[in-house]
């Protein structure tokens, strides 16, 4: 065997570096960073936000660690003790130290399984923990994004990453990070081991480490491009999903069936291709590892018998039958760690690729936020001013031009003009949905700037032309912000507005189910539910945009019984078409083009004669044409 140490001593002093390289590379990676929505993070940058999760639990984790050290000790001692046993049955040998060491073995076993389960139970308790509060804060987060920002991103998108993304992120807590350091720990153990076991053997294993280094560099690089082909193509799916889902009654009204199902089909086609590429890629990996493995162990028969034959002695080291049997194991145990490796990379190239999509959500910062000064603010008046107001979506585009008005507490004011002058826009900006690039916008004489969201909101109900019903109850539906309120009190509330009319003729009542968006609710009744949630927390300024729109006659009556009661509540704004749902209206200001060309009551405009009498005398021939 003589002939075989200089080679045997250049391969293993290169494995030997090869060894710590592969161990350093799972933590360390170098990458630059895309520039974009969905932008490529470095390893450590993904893994460090990650920590700052477990960094409450670090007593679990602590806990882990040290019961994983019998786990270790097992993987260690009991290649030693086989071997002991095989020389002492090939020589004479008594059944009584046969059997202790047998015994010695099989508990070291029952503690290793033991841990092991241990170890399992506390990493799943404590991985749903910290899932649990990932996905709260990204809700969270998700929640204080800006109008504006909400519509830039596709709602499939992030309901993938608060479910499919966060799912992945579990076996990173669960399984791959403490594996990955057992893993670690028991290659170095048994390098250890076999390095004072025999010297020439631990060589020969180590000419095969650089071979695994290269399929893992390799490895590494095309398996987080997969994963983030299949992460892409499942977002893809899903936002595809969100929005056909939600209109599938025009693509059935339309026929588009067939198309549909031709678009589904080839972004299905698309993630499949990716799942396909992910799969082929660990296919490769895993069967090259393995074949180092086989290869190994081959060298070590021939080796190790040849040794065993010549009685080899090197450095002290006598070869024995026994040390065959325990490198044997050795080498399965020393492969097998890398083995579980390319599993567990391959978990944890998932992990990292939904990692990366959830911290880009957490990268957006919102719009808008409160001011370091802001304030809380206990009651409104209700008096609003606009100053000298500029606003755009797009930059150089302006919606609002210059805008001025004031309108005092109480008053009922109505917005109208064309379609895109910048009516809605106006009450998205009192809310701060949206901030003015230019002007003050005052509540009260206050900058609402100056005022915290949620105390600003608070004192505003807003009812749209859309009205958004939540799956649950009517009652539920109700009372979004004052859940105290009593049977009595809502159904106070639903008589005032005339909701109480239909309500009253459901079995349930108040616990009549309702199904997602209140689709098995009319229009006239959604809009109905939507005063009588608003009423419930007594705002003290309303909102109406396009309320009446859409409504049959029958329940437009009774909207407008109880929009004349509502005026008494507090100040009210309104957009509305339909100018004779606003006659009554303190105020009505006309825009055009993001200006205000006209302003007065209904009366005062009609003598003008400008642009409202021309749309009120437009309106009002087309009522004349209908009714005959």
């Amino acid at each position: 065997m003589y002939e075989y140490y200089p080679l045997l001593v250049v391969g293993g002093v290169i494995g030997l570096f090869s060894l710590c390289f592969i161990i350093a590379y799972f933590t360390i990676k170098n990458k630059k960073e895309a520039v974009g929505f969905d932008r490529n993070m470095k390893d450590g940058e993904i893994i460090s936000r990650l920590l700052k999760y477990a960094k409450p639990y670090w007593k679990n984790f602590l806990f882990v660690g040290f019961i994983m050290l019998f786990s270790i000790a097992y993987d260690i001692i009991s290649p030693l003790i086989v071997g002991w046993i095989e020389e002492q049955v090939k020589s004479d040998f008594e059944l009584g130290p046969l059997f202790a060491a047998v015994a010695v073995y099989a508990g070291i076993l029952i503690v290793s399984l033991v841990c092991t389960y241990i170890q399992a139970i506390v990493l799943q308790k404590t991985g749903q923990k910290i899932l649990s509060k990932l996905r709260e804060d990204l809700f969270v987060h998700i929640e204080s994004l800006s109008h504006e920002q909400l519509n830039l991103i596709p709602v499939g998108k992030l309901v993938t990453r608060v479910t499919n993304d966060t799912n992945a992120i579990s076996m990173m807590f669960t399984n791959i990070l403490v594996n990955l350091v057992k893993n670690c720990f028991i290659i170095i153990g048994i390098f250890v081991a076999m390095l004072c076991l025999n010297f020439e053997l631990t060589l020969m294993v180590l000419c095969f480490v650089p071979f695994i280094v290269l399929f893992t560099v390799v490895f590494r690089k095309f398996s987080r491009k997969a994963y983030r082909k299949v992460k892409d193509g499942t977002t893809d799916i899903n936002t595809y999903l969100s929005e056909n889902l939600s209109g599938i009654k025009i693509t059935q009204i339309f026929n588009r069936e067939e198309r549909k199902m031709n678009e589904f089909e080839e972004k299905n086609r698309n993630l499949g291709s990716a799942k396909q590429q992910q799969i082929f890629v660990f296919g490769i990996f895993r069967p090259m590892v393995y074949m180092l493995y086989i290869s190994s162990v081959l060298c070590l028969l021939y080796l190790g018998g040849k040794g065993y034959i010549d009685q080899t002695v090197f450095l002290g080291q006598t070869l024995t039958s026994g040390t065959i049997v325990t490198f044997y194991m050795y080498i399965s145990k020393f492969f097998n760690p890398i083995q579980s490796l390319a599993e567990q990379f391959n978990w944890l190239q998932s992990a990292f690729a939904s990692a990366e999509k959830i911290f880009t959500v957490f990268d957006i910062e919102p719009k808008i936020v409160d001011a370091p000064d802001a304030i809380d603010v206990d009651t409104i008046e209700g008096d609003i001013e606009f100053k000298n107001v500029w606003f755009s979506y797009v930059p150089g585009e302006w919606v609002l031009k210059d805008v001025s008005f004031h309108i005092k507490p109480k008053e009922t004011v109505a917005f109208v003009g064309s379609t895109g002058s910048g009516k809605s826009t106006i009450l998205s900006l009192i809310c701060r949905n949206y901030d003015i690039q230019r002007g003050q916008i005052l509540i009260d004489g206050i900058d609402i700037k100056k005022i915290k969201i949620s105390s600003l909101r608070k004192h505003f109900g807003q009812m749209l032309q859309d009205v958004f019903l939540f799956s649950g109850t009517i009652r539920s539906n109700i009372v979004l912000r004052e859940e105290g309120l009593s049977d009595e009190e809502i159904m106070k509330v639903c008589k005032y507005v005339n909701a109480d009319s239909f309500i009253n003729k459901f079995e349930n009542g108040l616990d009549e189910v309702v199904q997602e968006r209140g689709n098995n609710f009319s229009a006239g009744q959604r809009q109905l539910l939507s005063f009588a949630r608003t009423i419930a927390h007594k705002p003290s300024v309303m909102i109406l945009d396009e309320a009446t729109a859409n409504i049959d006659t029958e329940t437009e009556l009774l909207i407008q019984d109880s929009l004349e009661k509502m005026m008494n509540i507090g100040t009210m704004l309104i957009v509305a078409h339909r100018l004779s749902t606003i006659q009554h209206a303190d105020n009505i200001i006309l825009l055009s083009k993001g200006e205000i060309v006209e302003q007065g009551t209904h009366q005062e405009l009609l003598k003008q004669k400008g642009r409202y009498y021309q749309l009120y005398m437009l309106q009002y021939n087309k009522d004349q044409v209908r009714a005959s």
